[in-house]
């Protein structure tokens, strides 16, 4: 489905941009966006990079079986191919949850490892798994039970109520994650993975090294007992670190100066809204492995070395998928199908001015945040506009992206119905945007 999606996304850029005297554009998209496409993932080594390693601390410690262990039930009943102490439902949950609290920076190598561990489990190589679509449609749900960029976008834009786009992302996003597992169970018998042929050719990726133990073993993980000297040291880091955090809030709490009439201690809570989650998780990591005698730095590296070949397996992907996107974008395709379709949009009752948002989400996460921007500047952020916009884009990730990113990670060319649930879940998530927008907030 990919390479006829891809063929006709290319000759339609081509198609509009002829009609629309945008060929230049077109052509000068093709190559920004592939110059842009190799940035972006070699910016990501450094990140992947870190987190892969303490990932691996987090393996070392025998905590992953741990947390797989705990969420069992819910994990089981939607992953039933996966073992039951498999590292795969480990990895699966931190994603989920690192997209939950807006942590972006650790839910993609959470995700990408994760799709790593369920490629161990898949006899087709090339064709992507059961498991592997259901988790692809539930990451591209976004699960963003705190859109924090948003609600500081429309903060920035001088909305009088912010945060007031929270329930309609949660209920959005969870509509969408319900529809996107809903999907991938229907369409799954549709187009069985015995129907696609193995692919040998894994795109010339390097091969990373994963040690995935068997179901139901001990992760060949034996715990080291802490000497005196270790359990002093570990003991007084557990200390600073949560003394660490006990004084910043006591400081928080405390300072009554304002800035701009609002008390600084509120401010201070907003930044770490969003900034302590992810520190607060790295510590913790650290410390947890430290706490059952893990070489904490020799781990972080070895699992380290592995952000490397990650980004040199995405990078083809990653230029094939976004160039053609910013094609189609250059071209004014997108803009034509707005138009053609605002009949369509307002009579489910999405406004016109909001379709090209809908359009742009699953393709584009950077194009969607300007649209969004500009939408929201010119309607204003608490008009019914500027609510279902922006509770589009904190709804759900950009499709496109996470498929190109997750699949070229493990060499999957065959990808069967993942873009279709993909999109059947994104739909899905709009459509609640838009009507719980209009039923919980109206317009102002």
């Amino acid at each position: 489905m990919l390479n006829a999606l891809w063929t006709i996304m290319l000759l339609v850029s081509v198609a509009c941009g002829a009609w629309n005297h945008r060929l230049a554009e077109v052509s000068d998209a093709s190559t920004r966006s592939a110059t842009q496409a190799a940035s972006l993932a070699l910016g990501l080594v450094g990140v992947m990079a870190l987190w892969l390693g303490l990932m691996r601390v987090l393996h070392e410690a025998g905590l992953m079986r741990l947390i797989a262990r705990a969420l069992r039930p819910i994990m089981g009943w939607l992953f039933p191919d996966v073992p039951k102490d498999h590292p795969a439902l480990g990895m699966m949950v931190l994603n989920m949850a690192s997209n939950t609290l807006g942590l972006g920076n650790a839910a993609t190598p959470f995700g990408l490892r994760a799709m790593q561990e369920l490629d161990t489990l898949n006899p087709r190589k090339g064709v992507a798994s059961d498991a592997m679509v259901l988790f692809l449609a539930i990451n591209t749900s976004g699960l963003a039970v705190l859109p924090t960029g948003m609600i500081a976008l429309r903060a920035a834009l001088g909305s009088a109520a912010p945060s007031a786009i929270f329930l309609p992302t949660v209920l959005s996003t969870l509509t969408a994650a319900a529809a996107g597992i809903v999907a991938a169970r229907l369409l799954a018998p549709l187009m069985p993975q015995s129907h696609y042929p193995q692919s040998l050719d894994r795109g010339g990726a390097v091969a990373v090294p994963i040690d995935v133990p068997t179901a139901g073993a001990d992760d060949g993980i034996t715990v080291r007992p802490l000497g005196a000297k270790e359990r002093v040291w570990v003991s007084l880091g557990w200390v600073v670190f949560i003394g660490s955090l006990a004084v910043a809030l006591w400081r928080g709490a405390t300072d009554v100066a304002t800035d701009g009439g609002a008390p600084l201690g509120y401010a201070h809570a907003l930044r770490a809204a969003g900034t302590w989650p992810l520190l607060v998780i790295m510590v913790l990591f650290v410390l947890a492995g430290a706490s059952r005698g893990v070489a904490v730095y020799d781990a972080l590296v070895t699992g380290a070395k592995e952000g490397f070949a990650v980004a040199l397996r995405i990078i083809p992907y990653l230029v094939a998928m976004l160039t053609v996107v910013g094609m189609l974008r250059a071209s004014g395709a997108i803009d034509t199908f707005a138009r053609l379709a605002g009949p369509f949009t307002e009579w489910v009752g999405m406004p016109a001015e909001a379709l090209p948002m809908a359009l742009l989400r699953p393709l584009t996460g950077t194009g969607a945040y300007g649209i969004a921007a500009d939408i929201m500047r010119a309607q204003g952020p608490d008009s019914l506009v500027g609510q279902i916009v922006s509770t589009i884009m904190g709804t759900t990730e950009t499709t496109f992206y996470v498929l190109a990113l997750y699949l070229g990670a493990v060499g999957v060319k065959q990808a069967r119905h993942a873009l279709l649930t993909c999109i059947l879940a994104d739909a899905a998530g709009t459509m609640m945007a838009v009507w719980s927008c209009r039923l919980l907030l109206g317009a102002s």
